[in-house]
């Protein structure tokens, strides 16, 4: 747009200029023939000895006829016979032809300037026909048109800018609608997963048509991906269960020696992954959750208390300990499925118990946008570069945060999509010292019920 303009601006500005050198010379040189004609005219009645007294002239036009001393030996009605219009030393310029001269008006009691043509004649030349126009009027026609383009120009570069703006912004609004629309995709679950495809039939309702189609591609190669996943999850039950019972068996009956012993953690181990791949697979489809009100102190000391016998103690924060209530002595609300937030909150506690260094701390916020669930540990913490690549799928971090921790690298990714799906988002902070997991989800609707 700014482009646009300024090459319009300067079009504009190279035509005003033009027009009005066009016209100024257009001007000056109808005045500059008007009196090389009227000159040339009574030079003639002079060369033919018919000069009347006093000289005729036409309309402002101002006629002397001089001496070769500069004195005035011929005038018309309007021109003075005691000054001459031109001084003495432009009277060579004039008698061999020089053109056209300007003069002040003051020696004809004019305002402005006097445009004067002179033309020698007589016998031997000793006489000169010097013809003026005053130039008052085209001095005024350059001085309104340069006021006019002055003034115009802006007009119409406004006007017109004013105009491209609206077309290229109607032009624009439909990719701005499709750039809305794939900001939204991902980000928002309750928001459409395609792009809105404009009424009009252009190119840009093509461009949505493809983009969704494309859209609908990988939405479908996700789905089998999905599926595959969790039909692989689902299939490996049974054998890992079959397993586990014969390691029990084998190891209660005493065969193997100590092989059923040191198999029996990696069988846990490998049951948890798979049960942890079926979960994720299952929280990224497409279906939303039942959702209900839940508590959220009550909620949180619940799950405090399924960490009795942790490694490090479990507690709430003072202000969510028994008896403490939220805002206006009433209990933080929020609005979710209970399993899903239950398995989300459980996934950051088991972390925060990994690498605690004393305690970990449970919190709740309640604000207008919603409510905010708070895992606090004061571990190791996780540097600002690695907090959001914690949550890509079985990433380990070096340190205290990896495989030999207990850790299978997929309880952050879990407890995301398990709060994505239910309008929450997670964010980690540094808690000095040690990691800030913070859970916010949307408050109840004033209208819903408990559970």
């Amino acid at each position: 747009m700014v482009v646009g303009v300024l090459g319009v601006a300067g079009s504009l500005l190279l035509g005003g200029l033009l027009l009005y050198a066009v016209v100024t010379r257009s001007v000056d040189g109808a005045a500059t023939d008007q009196v090389q004609i009227a000159a040339r005219g009574i030079a003639a009645l002079v060369d033919a000895g018919q000069l009347p007294d006093p000289i005729p002239q036409s309309g402002a036009q101002i006629v002397q006829v001089l001496d070769a001393q500069n004195r005035v030996v011929g005038a018309s009605l309007n021109a003075d016979r005691l000054v001459p219009l031109v001084p003495a030393s432009d009277q060579a310029l004039l008698a061999g032809g020089g053109g056209v001269i300007t003069v002040p008006g003051s020696r004809a009691a004019q305002s402005g300037n006097l445009r004067v043509a002179g033309v020698a004649a007589g016998t031997g030349h000793s006489l000169l026909v010097v013809v003026a126009l005053p130039t008052g009027e085209s001095d005024q026609t350059a001085v309104a048109l340069g006021r006019v383009l002055l003034v115009s120009l802006p007009i119409v570069l406004l006007a017109m800018s004013l105009v491209a703006w609206r077309v290229i912004g109607a032009a624009l609004r439909p990719v701005e609608d499709l750039r809305a629309g794939a900001e939204r995709i991902g980000a928002d679950p309750v928001a459409p997963e395609r792009l809105p495809v404009p009424a009009s039939d252009d190119e840009i309702a093509a461009l949505a048509r493809t983009l969704n189609s494309m859209l609908d591609r990988q939405a479908d190669a996700h789905r089998r991906q999905r599926d595959f996943v969790a039909d692989a999850a689902h299939e490996l039950r049974s054998p890992l269960a079959t397993m586990q019972v014969q390691l029990e068996v084998a190891e209660r009956v005493g065969d193997g020696g100590q092989l059923p012993a040191e198999l029996a953690p990696e069988l846990a181990r490998l049951t948890a992954l798979v049960e942890d791949l079926l979960t994720l697979a299952r929280a990224g489809d497409d279906r939303h959750p039942a959702a209900e009100s839940i508590p959220v102190v009550g909620f949180l000391r619940e799950v405090a208390d399924r960490y009795a016998e942790a490694r490090v103690p479990v507690v709430l924060a003072p202000r969510t300990a028994p008896g403490a209530t939220g805002q206006a002595g009433e209990e933080p609300t929020a609005y979710a499925s209970r399993n899903d937030l239950l398995r989300a909150v459980t996934n950051l506690v088991d972390n925060a118990v990994r690498h605690a260094a004393t305690r970990v701390t449970l919190d709740v916020r309640r604000d207008a946008g919603g409510v905010e669930v708070t895992v606090t540990d004061d571990g190791n913490g996780i540097a600002a570069t690695d907090r959001e690549r914690v949550f890509d799928r079985f990433a380990r971090l070096d340190e205290a945060r990896d495989r030999d921790a207990g850790g299978s690298g997929l309880g952050l990714p879990i407890a995301r999509e398990l709060v994505r799906r239910n309008g929450g988002r997670i964010r980690l902070a540094d808690a000095e010292p040690g990691l800030r997991a913070s859970v916010r989800l949307p408050a109840a609707p004033a209208s819903a019920g408990p559970g």
